[in-house]
């Protein structure tokens, strides 16, 4: 299982109340909410292995230097590198929590991982492609981590918590080809695909004028690639593309040159581990995680982690 953080903690920060607080009286209340979805996550699906994955660059470089935009908007002054786990836009109330988050995971023995210069979506992206053993389930409510689900060499799925684990949906290629419209034999490649086509504002990315989501997942699905479909646009005799849509994408040109590598989830990023992945069935340093749950007032969530991991090692 890898868990994009960021995504849960920011999520546990918005639908838990702001008046779930410590002793002294400090917001705890996206500490209280994460830990609680990791207990329930692990009660739940029962991994063997999990890793929580961090952004230890929000904004990375070789994105940006291939499109200046990508989320520029998000930046208050100059571009800079957030802290390790702590991304863009983080409210005054939950920046001092993510380092109490960190210590729970570590005092539980639980693994974290990032790659200087990645996001936590190529953590995931990396290790799931990385991986021969074991299925693997990420969670997060990014949906950009669609493109990562895949059948060999092993299972790879997504479970969406975009609107609560709750409402989770579990996707592997069949729903998001049923979700989306594009090619069931290579769904995630080809949700990135429309993604570039579609754009994302969120993300500083245009798409192409005129096409939308509907347009965009036509279009994949009549190439078997996206070198194939941009060779299409200067391919006149290529009627897979009618003449206005190649009027559209063929204005859009420099946008299609440069945007793969800004949407497309890297899959070869020098990921490190602050520690095996294996779930324990005990916490690492229980000692430690008493004294957190005193200090920060959220001793009934670490006893909820404590036995899901205790439960999921029976």
């Amino acid at each position: 299982m890898l868990l994009d953080a960021a995504s849960m903690y920011f999520r546990a920060f918005y639908g838990v109340p702001e008046s779930i607080t410590a002793p002294d009286g400090t917001p705890v209340n996206a500490v209280r909410g994460f830990t609680d979805m990791v207990a329930r996550l692990i009660t739940d699906r029962r991994p063997t292995r999990l890793v929580a994955c961090l952004d230890l660059d929000w904004r990375p470089a070789f994105r940006v230097q291939a499109l200046p935009s990508y989320k520029a908007h998000r930046v208050p002054g100059e571009p800079e590198v957030a802290p390790a786990g702590l991304p863009e836009e983080v409210p005054d109330l939950l920046a001092p929590q993510v380092p109490v988050l960190l210590e729970v995971l570590a005092a539980a023995g639980i693994a974290t991982g990032g790659a200087e210069g990645y996001e936590a979506d190529d953590v995931i992206g990396t290790l799931a492609a990385g991986e021969r053993t074991d299925p693997v389930l990420a969670v997060s409510g990014d949906r950009d981590l669609m493109q990562i689900v895949r059948d060999e060499p092993v299972p790879v799925r997504l479970l969406y918590v975009g609107r609560g684990l709750a409402k989770a949906e579990h996707l592997g290629p069949v729903e998001v080809a049923a979700k989306y419209g594009v090619p069931a034999d290579r769904a995630g490649t080809a949700y990135a695909e429309m993604a570039m086509l579609r754009g994302d504002p969120s993300d500083g990315l245009p798409g192409v004028p005129g096409i939308g989501t509907k347009t965009a997942a036509t279009l994949v699905g009549r190439f078997g690639s996206w070198d194939e479909l941009r060779a299409a646009v200067i391919d006149k005799a290529d009627t897979r593309l009618s003449p206005p849509v190649r009027v559209k994408l063929a204005a859009a040109a420099p946008y299609l040159a440069v945007v793969e590598p800004v949407v497309r989830v890297a899959v070869d990023a020098e990921v490190r581990l602050d520690r095996p992945d294996t779930l324990p069935a005990e916490p690492a340093d229980l000692p430690r995680l008493a004294a957190l749950g005193e200090r920060w007032g959220i001793g009934s969530s670490i006893e909820r982690l404590c036995t899901a991991m205790a439960k999921n090692a029976s």
